[in-house]
């Protein structure tokens, strides 16, 4: 096999992202983790819609089609079942991804299309000046909503369950290491893999994430889930997450008579998504903000059924080409 480096990965052109973005590390992660999967540049394809991450195509040494506001989703699906050998990435901002392609994106996810999608969630218009997003939380006040807004932000983890996701993973752009992870992760799942990365935005929105990504009290506000490991967080891992009823309850081992054999294993591949929903809407706030893959389960992918479809009809009818199939039923001829 093949080996490769990040920079074959990546293009000749200048990365016109504000300085201090998070995009930036989102793609220096992105090529390392193409590098890391091994999968030769000429068969990628990265989409993506309108918006600042959907340049990012710009910046790869692969195959790539920056198309409309919203519609990454509907492209990367037609790349994908008309070019199955093709691995093809997704990369769409909170707006772009949940406003006007929220349509496109829940049928992305129900029908388990093979595409890595890469939501990037910045709870904020960038590209055109900052207006508040879907994921923007009520009450914010931003260019289009002066006196704040009087909506209730999209939760991508919500949405993704609720569409019957099969793979959801989320990390922050300064933890490098668990963004490389989960997209491996990511490409090694077969199906439609939602990758949301809570990501800044230093003009518009800078400092949105603060309570989870500071680093100095990252430990005790995330956790990093990993199938077949306790859930365990904190500098020390000295806190835990336990079953509290019918919820989710955060721990001091060793304290109020809890020990580590009480605190719960990640099953990343549990058919039932119970569990996974609790995790991945836990914010950072009572409950540690759930980072790494969340879900991870097998289903029948969309393309692979379509192009069985395709032959199967095909061996039934002795078709060998569209016209043939056109001309097979009832023509009229128009003179």
């Amino acid at each position: 096999m093949t080996s490769y480096q990040p920079k074959e990965y990546k293009s000749d052109q200048t990365v016109r992202w504000c300085p201090g973005c998070g995009d930036h590390a989102v793609l220096t992660v992105l090529h390392k983790a193409m590098a890391q999967i091994g999968v030769p540049p000429e068969q990628i394809a990265v989409i993506s819609g309108i918006g600042c991450s959907s340049r990012l195509p710009y910046y790869m040494n692969t195959y790539g089609f920056h198309t409309i506001h919203g519609r990454g989703g509907a492209v990367a699906t037609g790349v994908k079942t008309a070019r199955p050998d093709l691995t093809v990435w997704q990369v769409a901002g909170d707006g772009d991804c949940l406003a006007i392609g929220g349509n496109h994106f829940i049928h992305e996810v129900r029908r388990n299309v093979d595409v890595n999608l890469l939501l990037l969630n910045n709870k904020i218009y960038g590209l055109t000046k900052g207006q508040y997003s879907p994921t923007s939380a009520r009450g914010f006040v931003s260019k289009s909503s002066p006196y704040g807004t009087t909506e209730d932000p999209f939760v991508p983890a919500e949405l993704t369950f609720g569409a019957r996701g099969t793979f959801f993973a989320r990390s922050i752009d300064v933890v490098l290491d668990v963004s490389q992870e989960v997209m491996a992760a990511a490409y090694n799942h077969k199906g439609c893999s939602v990758v949301e990365i809570l990501q800044n935005c230093m003009i518009f929105n800078n400092g949105i994430h603060n309570r989870v990504s500071d680093r100095a009290t990252r430990a005790e506000r995330t956790i990093h889930l990993v199938h077949g490991q306790k859930m365990l967080f904190g500098k020390d891992n000295e806190f835990g997450l336990v079953q509290d009823g019918f919820g989710l309850k955060a721990v001091t081992i060793g304290e109020d008579g809890y020990t580590l054999d009480d605190v719960l294993v990640h099953d990343a591949h549990c058919q039932s998504n119970f569990l996974h929903q609790q995790l991945a809407m836990m914010d950072g706030d009572t409950l540690p903000l759930a980072i790494g893959v969340i879900r991870d389960v097998e289903a029948p992918t969309y393309e692979t059924d379509v192009a069985a479809q395709v032959e199967d009809v095909k061996q039934k009818h002795g078709f060998h080409s569209l016209r043939e199939m056109i001309l097979a039923g009832d023509t009229w001829q128009v003179k």
